[in-house]
């Protein structure tokens, strides 16, 4: 049976044409002002609640996990048609791992969602100074009562449901099949990070992005806020190459081989 889809040419490790392109400027432009934009609605939500006295006061943790996962739908729908809306080292990582994009993409992507996270912290820090400095900054941290080890398997989890969605949201075998079926990728991909944070607020903060963590790091600048940031970026890459590993390699590549040695070989 022939395919009713087409799978895009693997990416090269390494192009180094992409650096004579404007369309790889103009992606790193989009990476980084999505992520600054990204970071200063999020963290700026984070803080307003914090300084609310009452516990009815401000937006609560629903609030915070909606607006982390709202700016990421918003963010993505209006740069994947420019940069593919990565918005986070760890979607990208695994992105590079599925030959997705380039290693020199991968790497610059990296470096503009970074900066785009210490501009848009930076912001935040600008605009609430005192409140900023008293709440925490919006730093991820481990909290009382959770071991490194559970902080580090919660970020691998999280980051894990969000890269398995943006491989199953953005799939052309799946666009192609359900092209009668008005499926938006960015909105399965900010609910994804919604309710990840659900779940993992109330142990780390949430960070599956390390862009997210290193922005709020480097501007809040506390030892709290150092002490454990390694967890904030080994859980997310670990949990994206599994993701990719398990899209990639089980649910798109080995399970469809052994199922068609099973019909060309029927003793098996």
């Amino acid at each position: 049976m022939a395919k009713d889809y087409v799978d895009p040419p693997a990416a090269p490790l390494y192009d180094t044409a992409e650096l004579k392109k404007w369309s790889f400027y103009r992606a790193l432009i989009a990476e980084f002002v999505a992520t600054f934009l990204f970071l200063y609605v999020s963290i700026a939500t984070v803080i307003g609640h914090k300084k609310q006295v009452g516990p009815c006061d401000g937006v609560g943790l629903l609030g915070i996990a909606w607006a982390f996962g709202g700016m990421i739908f918003v963010l993505v729908y209006c740069t994947a048609g420019i940069s593919g809306g990565h918005i986070n080292p760890a979607v990208t990582f695994g992105l590079l791992l599925a030959r997705k994009v380039s290693l020199l993409r991968a790497v610059a992507y990296m470096a503009a969602q970074c900066l785009g996270a210490i501009c848009g912290v930076g912001l935040v820090k600008g605009f609430m100074k005192h409140d900023y400095n008293t709440y925490g900054g919006g730093a991820n941290t481990v909290a009382v009562g959770y071991s490194t080890g559970a902080a580090l398997g919660a970020e691998i989890i999280g980051t894990f449901v969000l890269v398995y969605t943006v491989f199953s949201a953005t799939d052309p075998k799946r666009n192609s099949r359900d092209s009668h079926v008005p499926v938006l990728a960015p909105l399965p991909i900010g609910f994804a990070v919604f309710m990840v944070h659900l779940a993992t607020i109330p142990i780390t903060g949430t960070g599956i992005n390390p862009a997210r963590s290193f922005g709020a790091a480097v501007i809040y600048n506390h030892t709290t806020a150092w002490n454990d940031h390694w967890i904030f970026w080994v859980g997310p890459f670990l949990g994206a190459l599994v993701a990719a590993l398990y899209y990639q390699q089980v649910l798109r590549a080995h399970a469809a081989k052994t199922l068609s040695s099973f019909h060309s070989n029927p003793s098996i």
